[in-house]
């Protein structure tokens, strides 16, 4: 997560049965472009230009970037940001989902996907705005780019970092089903310190005995 969204010197690089319906239009050649993907109270999307604006104001905030690699400093380097995200995904790298809300098209935070060695293990990492947490807007979004990954990409392991002391996306993580494996010793540099990060991983069996379960838990009704 920590390696996400942004490295500043990436704005000079040049360059599959879903479970339930709410996946709209999921193709597996998403390097041509990626679908819309509709929850209960999110739709994830491309990024856009007109997105950098709103996303400027939402991710540069202290609240959110503090644990992540520095985001863009202006709007512009946010275009570029978004440039550089639809190159990736259309060279079969990388895929990057602007977070709306249901019934609006403003991009209020972004879901990351890239390949690790091929998308036999990939590397995720998202980032919302801060008004937004504890809103349910996570665990939405996050459920249909983990419908996206593992069905579509045909990922296997999906990684995920996140700092110590980062206690919400540990959280986060853990609440959604990752494991934690490992502690990565001073392993991400922020603001001149070195901190330590926590390494957690989901397998695409995993997820998919969860899903069947979940499925098959009986209704109650009071």
């Amino acid at each position: 997560m920590e390696k996400m969204p942004y490295r500043p010197e990436l704005e000079v690089i040049p360059v599959q049965a879903a479970f339930d319906n709410r996946v709209d239009s999921v193709h597996s050649d998403w390097r041509d472009g990626l679908p819309m993907l509709h929850g209960e109270r999110v739709v994830l999307r491309e990024l856009r230009a007109s997105d950098a604006a709103s996303l400027f104001a939402l991710l540069t905030t202290e609240e959110v970037s503090r644990f992540i690699s520095p985001p863009p400093t202006t709007v512009e380097g946010f275009e570029k940001f978004i440039a550089w995200t639809q190159r990736q995904r259309a060279a079969g790298n990388y895929v990057c989902f602007a977070v709306t809300l249901k019934g609006f098209d403003t991009a209020i935070g972004i879901f990351q996907v890239r390949q690790s060695s091929g998308f036999g293990t990939a590397e995720w990492g998202f980032a919302t705005g801060s008004a937004f947490w504890g809103t349910g807007v996570f665990p939405d979004a996050a459920e249909l780019v983990l419908e996206f990954t593992f069905d579509t990409m045909g990922v296997h392991r999906l990684e995920a970092r996140a700092a110590v002391l980062n206690g919400r996306g540990n959280g986060a993580l853990l609440k959604i089903g990752f494991v934690h494996e490992a502690l990565l010793r001073k392993s991400f540099l922020r603001n001149g310190d070195y901190l330590d990060q926590s390494l957690y991983a989901l397998l695409d069996v995993e997820w998919r005995r969860a899903r069947a379960a979940e499925a098959s838990a009986p209704v109650i009704v009071h």
